[in-house]
């Protein structure tokens, strides 16, 4: 089978593409815009591969689009902007990747009758929660542009399902971790300040609770739903593993060797969600189940920006 990663060098997209290399003996084209976030270097383990070819180019390029997805069966769409910070600044590109971007990616399979379109979202179309956990079936109430951005886009790719017979699957998973993801997100921004003797700003009084997922797990979801998924469907992904922003916090300064003297308290965002909390039962039932340990998923997280300092230090001064 030959297979289209969108989004490719970015950090779930790069840990999707090692993981499926290891896995299968598919063919595989990443297809990246090379912004910020994503780059060369994170794709230096596998680009060399001759089972691995490589397009860059924008999401919102019809051209590019169709060169890149020509005789391919299969596409797993991660492309995105994903800050939600930097959506507040400024949403225009959110609007344009993430709604945009996806339509038309949803428009060209649809015309090139891929078999499958795996389509990447977030908990955070959902909106906070209180108590108990969002299913699938719950409504989609985001608060933040890049959210919304994101509800839009599986709206998109659901419309593109039911009109256009386009075999899409989506899958929401919860806050992901792990190696190669670009230090803007809270673990990697504040494991990187926390080796360089820098304070970690949280936000607010550090109660807002988030559900972690490493990213080798998550990507073991969506190879299973891209194997097993019922089409039009969508599968919730989330490991468990709720914790508080103080906690977690707490968590890595003792990993780093630091103590609480290194956390500034910083105003809260603005529609800052407080609780994010998914049910995963779907996509458990079809055989998936999470292997990594939160604990031993930071102390191995924290191990890897720390011998990997040149990665990510590169990052930081190319989006300076």
């Amino acid at each position: 089978m030959k297979l289209l990663v969108t989004g490719g060098a970015g950090f779930i997209g790069s840990n999707f593409v090692r993981a499926h290399l290891a896995n299968t003996d598919d063919e595989i084209t990443v297809l990246d815009a090379l912004t910020y976030a994503g780059s060369r270097d994170t794709l230096s383990d596998f680009i060399e591969n001759p089972r691995v070819s490589f397009v860059e180019g924008d999401i919102c390029d019809r051209e590019t689009v169709k060169l890149a997805m020509e005789g391919h069966e299969l596409v797993v769409h991660f492309a995105a902007e994903s800050h939600v910070d930097r959506s507040i600044d400024g949403s225009e590109r959110f609007i344009l990747t993430n709604c945009v971007g996806t339509n038309l990616l949803c428009d060209v399979a649809a015309q090139m009758e891929v078999e499958r379109f795996v389509h990447i979202s977030t908990d955070e179309t959902y909106g906070s929660r209180k108590h108990g956990s969002f299913t699938e079936t719950d409504k989609l109430e985001p608060s933040s542009p890049y959210a919304a951005s994101k509800a839009a886009s599986d709206l998109i790719a659901l419309s593109h399902h039911t009109t256009n017979n386009l075999p899409v699957i989506i899958t929401r998973s919860s806050n992901n971790y792990g190696p190669f993801q670009f230090p803007e997100k809270l673990i990697p921004l504040f494991v990187t300040n926390l080796v360089e003797g820098l304070s970690v700003p949280l936000y607010g009084n550090g109660t807002n609770v988030r559900d972690w997922i490493h990213v080798q797990d998550n990507c073991s979801a969506i190879s299973t739903v891209l194997q097993k998924g019922e089409i039009g469907q969508v599968y919730n992904i989330g490991a468990g593993n709720e914790l508080s922003n103080l906690d977690l916090t707490k968590r890595l300064i003792d990993l780093c060797g630091r103590d609480e003297s290194a956390i500034t308290w910083v105003d809260d965002r603005p529609g800052h969600d407080f609780r994010y909390s998914i049910d995963s039962t779907r996509v458990r039932d079809l055989g998936w189940v999470p292997q990594v340990d939160l604990q031993a998923g930071l102390e191995a997280t924290v191990q890897w920006y720390q011998d990997n300092e040149t990665w990510w230090r590169a990052k930081t001064a190319k989006a300076q």
